[in-house]
């Protein structure tokens, strides 16, 4: 038994994790309350990680019955999720000029540094929309992806990191969650974007309750590596 087991034991961890093709990355966009008051203790139940892309979203923020305000941002962080930047206001890049950009960025940079946030390196678009410019600012500030939509798997062969495409689930769309677990081929990851659960202020991005419940319950109980947007590019 001992000759049968000491091989296995010596090999890399790294071999383990990439023998296992099931990963899921979980990110969360525009900053809601339902993050932390719903979302956040089921990820911790099953010990999932996940992205926040948090934003100060107009309309919605400082309104702290539907919208995060940044001590609960804090206490994400200190459970072991990942922060990342979804810009000042939830700016659609393509109408910034760089300074514009630079001042969206920077704003929600320094609210995670005031809050011991590690360096954030994950940045995901508002809308979806993407530019050129935005991609050259990112990587000056540090960054090392940033996410997208399309309802695609992400192929880490083929994809740029800054164009990383991901399925957006809402209630109008329940089956999607499923297909895209579907869609996946060998090497390729599903990346899944949600907003509230519920999502009050915006009702056509949300998720009812009990079906997120079960979305977690399926990837918990067909063995489903469920990571962060930083875990995915981490070597």
């Amino acid at each position: 038994m001992k000759s049968f087991l000491l091989p296995l034991l010596l090999l890399p961890i790294e071999l383990f994790s990439q023998a296992n093709p099931k990963t899921v990355v979980l990110t969360f966009d525009d900053a809601p309350q339902s993050h932390y008051s719903f979302v956040a203790p089921i990820l911790k139940q099953y010990g999932f990680s996940a992205t926040f892309y948090v934003c100060e979203f107009p309309g919605v923020y400082p309104d702290s019955t539907i919208s995060l305000n940044w001590r609960q941002v804090g206490v994400l962080n200190k459970m072991g999720f990942e922060i990342g930047n979804h810009t000042w206001h939830h700016k659609h890049v393509p109408k910034l000029k760089e300074q514009e950009l630079v001042k969206e960025l920077a704003y929600i940079e320094q609210k995670g540094d005031s809050l011991k946030i590690p360096k954030m390196t994950s940045f995901c678009y508002p809308a979806y929309v993407t530019d050129t410019l935005a991609v050259r600012v990112l990587k000056q500030r540090g960054y090392t992806n940033a996410r997208t939509g399309n309802d695609r798997p992400y192929d880490p062969k083929k994809d740029d990191p800054f164009y990383i495409p991901s399925y957006t689930i809402s209630k109008a769309n329940k089956d999607l969650f499923y297909k895209a677990l579907q869609d996946a081929k060998e090497g390729q990851v599903v990346v899944f974007c949600f907003h509230g659960v519920p999502d009050t202020p915006h009702p056509w991005v949300s998720t009812d309750p009990d079906t997120f419940k079960e979305y977690m319950k399926y990837l918990h109980d067909h063995h489903y590596r469920v990571i962060a947007m930083r875990d995915l590019l981490t070597p």
